[in-house]
């Protein structure tokens, strides 16, 4: 129960990584207030929960849903203690053939949420003495080929979590980072590649062992996100079974 009496606003909560967290901190005594784009997927992870969550629905591409989620959680459950950034989505192409708009949804979603939600949070984790922990992904460290776009959002991710937690470091805020690499979830499975993909640049995105699973991920955000990292801030911690190493 280490989150008890904790409010968590944690995105892309409908499946993966976003599920597996909201469960995981609920589990552990947290009021969850779960976001995702996708109500049907939404709905199912509140059922699978062991505790009761609030769940809204939400399309974090737009800055201002952004602020009104935060607003929201705060007047629903009077409170913010750690603001989960998760929700992400993966497009790959060729560079020279991704369109504007495939372009800018990816950073919108994967970078610009994370701005905004963050910016509209920090009042309120001030003044609880919250966190933030943001997913960042293995592909904001090194080069994934035909994924310029996605490589290029996460590395800002893991440098907004950075250039954040030295911004705060005179307060009790901490902001950490988790990067994984190839994960056991929906957006994984759904990763659409060029036909005419290399296959030896291909390979240089599988590990020799294999995915994560995404309580794996949780299991660690759950840590950060605790009292029990209280002198952690401005990590960014590789979940990728030694791909980023090697």
């Amino acid at each position: 129960m280490r989150f008890a009496g904790k409010v968590a606003l944690i995105t892309g909560a409908g499946s993966g990584i976003g599920r597996a967290v909201a469960r995981r901190l609920a589990a552990e005594g947290a009021e969850v207030y779960a976001l995702d784009i996708d109500g049907s997927r939404l709905a199912e992870t509140v059922r699978g929960a062991d505790r009761p969550m609030t769940a809204r629905t939400a399309d974090l591409s737009d800055p201002d849903s952004c602020s009104a989620a935060v607003a929201d959680c705060v007047a629903a459950l009077g409170r913010l203690d750690v603001l989960g950034n998760i929700a992400g989505i993966y497009l790959a192409a060729h560079t020279v053939d991704m369109a504007r708009d495939a372009y800018r949804k990816v950073m919108a979603v994967n970078l610009d949420a994370y701005f905004f939600l963050a910016q509209a949070a920090i009042p309120h984790l001030l003044a609880s003495g919250g966190n933030i922990v943001n997913i960042a992904s293995n592909a904001g460290i090194q080069g994934v080929p035909y994924s310029a776009a996605y490589c290029a959002s996460k590395g800002g991710v893991i440098q907004l979590t950075r250039s954040l937690a030295v911004e705060f470091l005179k307060t009790a805020l901490r902001v950490n980072a988790i990067a994984p690499a190839g994960t056991n979830t929906n957006i994984a499975a759904s990763a659409s590649f060029p036909t005419d993909m290399d296959p030896d640049l291909a390979a240089r995105m599988a590990g020799l062992r294999g995915m994560a699973e995404p309580e794996e991920v949780a299991a660690l955000f759950s840590f950060l996100a605790s009292e029990e990292a209280r002198s952690v801030t401005g990590a960014v911690y590789t979940l990728d079974n030694g791909l980023t190493a090697s």
